[in-house]
């Protein structure tokens, strides 16, 4: 997984581990000032002082506020990626333990994603309520994300790298051990359509109602699965 130092809109990357410290009090600061004042008042200085560091150490890492919004939401699909993967790893390891014959070997099948290697074990139903849960679950409770999220919320001009593409080509990678089936043209449409389709859906919910509307979940859950029946059943 790329870490966030290596995001495009970085100006340079943290070599040494204070800086890199530094860019996550950074990014911290912005995330919480995006809940607190919205991404028209964000500004690089209130940045700068929230996260206690030199104006100049914010220019250090970024040109402007967009930049910054814009590695906070590389950030914040690492930390998806890893909390799907953690879950996935988990679940597959309770049913691996439920399944189990007691002379089986203690890895139970569970294997770690490296590269295109996807997490065993898990019908793929359960890996894609994992994706939407996790994504739920920081659109609740992680600062900055409903003003940011993987990109799709942030303002002004037009995206040089759509992020619900980076979406889709990660949950590929990250599924590729329940697909079974090599990742064609036709798999990365599905899944581009489905992660969209998502994205519209549980923007509705969430204005429907701050928490996120219930029945709307539930119907978009139903939908992802139908749609990604065609081609997974």
């Amino acid at each position: 997984m790329m870490p966030v130092h290596q995001a495009t809109s970085l100006r340079r990357a943290p070599v040494q581990r204070r800086s890199a410290e530094r860019l996550t009090r950074i990014l911290d600061a912005c995330a919480d000032l995006l809940d607190e004042v919205g991404y028209d008042a964000l500004s690089t200085r209130a940045v700068a002082q929230r996260a206690g560091v030199p104006i100049g150490s914010v220019y250090r890492f970024f040109g402007n506020k967009r930049a910054m919004a814009d590695a906070l939401a590389q950030r914040n699909l690492e930390r998806y990626t890893e909390r799907v993967l953690e879950r996935l790893k988990r679940t597959a390891g309770e049913a691996a333990g439920e399944d189990a014959d007691p002379s089986a070997e203690a890895d139970g099948g569970v294997q770690d994603v490296q590269g295109a290697q996807g997490v065993q074990g898990v019908h793929w139903h359960v890996a894609v309520d994992a994706v939407l849960d996790e994504y739920l679950a920081m659109k609740r409770t992680a600062p900055g994300f409903s003003l940011v999220d993987f990109g799709n919320q942030i303002p002004l001009g037009t995206r040089h790298t759509e992020p619900n593409h980076r979406v889709a080509r990660r949950l590929i990678q990250l599924l590729s051990g329940h697909l079974h089936r090599e990742p064609d043209e036709d798999l990365r449409r599905v899944f581009l359509i489905a992660v969209e389709t998502a994205d519209t859906l549980v923007q509705l919910a969430f204005r429907v109602d701050p928490e996120g509307d219930e029945k709307i979940i539930a119907e978009t859950r139903e939908l992802l699965r139908a749609y990604l029946g065609r081609v997974l059943d």
